[in-house]
């Protein structure tokens, strides 16, 4: 948010008394993008996030915050709502709403990732692919890059489906032939696995949530990458889970950090990217996945391997599933990186004790998944033009890359690392650099005035970074209009 500020006057600042009916006054813009109930929740997780609020600190009423900011009472209440969902507030019966953490609080990673106030504002632009503006920050490629005539010959076909097949709801696993495909062509490439160990989900979002919701508690440590998978890092907050972050940078995960947080926090499970990690790029050496999976048993806590970009990825990467043969360690998978992320496929490979809970979970929280979009995805997969498609595309983010790389050097900017493959590249104006950008989250909403998505490190980390840097797509990265405005940043 453009600067949040508390009203003046004695006792309505962050350091006097908190409860009285002219505080907080925040800077709301009207004429911005998002609603009012987005910038009341990105103000009031930035307060917290930079520990201008104390744990315990009383909340206006409702009334009064809505008097003191002009907003309606019902746009207070969804704000309050939400800010309990995320941990931020507490309610108390009879006596409203507190701050459930501060400065004060045990040394904790933050409750929600530092750019929750971002998130909001930025999130439906840079996941719905209808926003004009160049989308430096999305995850996904543009259409042509994907081989429109394989994905559009797939759709088609899967339209013609049995009118036989219209009764009921599906398999609750998911479409078995697109499972039996996956199981043949995993145990040809990286493990040993049966159909029945395969659950088909909306996307790799959804499998996370079937997971945390299958395994975990509020309360429970989740080990998470830091940075990491933005939607991931709220996802574990809003099951009640404690993200406990473990630095990842360009050699990889910072073992020592792992193995410390390991012994004191007693984590349930970790999400990891081993492959092409988003936001970085990099990935595990085969040592590295050897001590993961060591630690993992040594303080027994499950392991999700994030693998959605193996395909883009050089064979013989370390593969924690291949390692470990679905012991300890959960897969995940994705058809969004090759194919298209509107057809929302994604998967579960896990043991075969425990995908019935995993099951019962999914049709509890959805039923089942689309066939449709499964049987899509099978004969798109299952085609000769596949194989080419995906090598061409290996190629195009290739020289992308080191298009991205070069031109964004050129612009100012430092890589965080230097990617083998995949879609990202993260860089950063420089720390020391006199006249450069502190905060990211700035930027990026000077960005999207002029028409470019960015997405900044604060939508990734845990904490606040201490100098702005961003994730870029390595497809959109190298554009004039992208690089005359980070020129202009210093």
């Amino acid at each position: 948010m453009d600067g949040t500020t508390a009203g003046a006057g004695a006792g309505t600042g962050p350091a006097g008394d908190k409860s009285g009916p002219g505080w907080p006054v925040l800077a709301i813009d009207r004429q911005r993008r998002g609603s009012l109930v987005d910038q009341i929740v990105a103000a009031i997780a930035d307060m917290v996030n930079r520990r201008e609020l104390r744990a315990g600190t009383r909340m206006p009423s409702v009334r009064q915050f809505a008097k003191s900011n002009g907003v309606s009472t019902f746009t207070v209440v969804e704000s309050y709502d939400r800010l309990l969902h995320l941990g931020l507030l507490s309610s108390r019966r009879g006596s409203g709403f507190f701050v459930a953490r501060g400065p004060d609080a045990p040394q904790q990673p933050a409750l929600v990732p530092a750019g929750a106030a971002v998130v909001d504002a930025l999130t439906s632009d840079l996941y719905s692919g209808q926003s004009d503006a160049l989308p430096v920050g999305a995850g996904w490629l543009p259409p042509e890059w994907y081989g429109e005539s394989t994905l559009l010959d797939a759709v088609r076909h899967a339209m013609k489906i049995p009118a036989g097949r219209l009764r009921g709801y599906g398999h609750p696993l998911g479409f078995p032939a697109l499972r039996q495909h996956m199981a043949n062509t995993l145990s040809d490439e990286l493990f040993a696995l049966d159909p029945e160990q395969v659950l088909l989900t909306h996307g790799a979002t959804h499998a996370f949530d079937l997971i945390l919701r299958t395994l975990t508690r509020p309360g429970d440590v989740v080990l998470v990458e830091d940075p990491g998978y933005s939607n991931l890092l709220a996802l574990v907050r809003h099951h009640g889970c404690v993200a406990v972050g473990i630095p990842r940078g360009p050699n990889g995960l910072d073992m020592e950090a792992l193995a410390v947080q390991a012994a004191a926090t007693q984590p349930k499970l970790m999400f990891v990217n081993t492959v092409l990690q988003n936001p970085l790029g990099t990935s595990l050496s085969q040592a590295q996945a050897h001590r993961l999976l060591g630690l993992a048993e040594q303080f027994d806590f499950w392991l999700v391997e994030d693998d959605i970009y193996r395909e883009l990825a050089a064979r013989g990467e370390a593969s924690l599933a291949a390692m470990d043969g679905l012991r300890r360690v959960i897969r995940i998978g994705s058809f969004s990186k090759t194919l298209s992320p509107v057809l929302r496929v994604g998967s579960i490979c896990a043991s075969s004790s425990l995908i019935p809970e995993l099951v019962r979970v999914k049709m509890l929280a959805g039923l089942t998944t689309s066939e449709i979009n499964e049987r899509a995805v099978l004969d798109a997969v299952s085609s000769r033009a596949y194989r080419k498609l995906v090598e061409r595309l290996v190629l195009q983010l290739d020289g992308a890359r080191e298009r991205a790389l070069e031109r964004l050097q050129d612009a100012g900017l430092v890589p965080l690392a230097r990617p083998r493959g995949g879609l990202f590249v993260s860089a950063a104006f420089p720390a020391t650099q006199a006249g450069a950008p502190r905060s990211g989250r700035q930027v990026a909403e000077h960005a999207l005035r002029a028409g470019i998505l960015l997405a900044p490190g604060e939508f990734f980390s845990l904490t606040p970074p201490d100098h702005a840097w961003f994730r870029f797509n390595v497809a959109y990265a190298a554009e004039p209009l992208l690089l005359d405005f980070l020129r202009a940043q210093t």
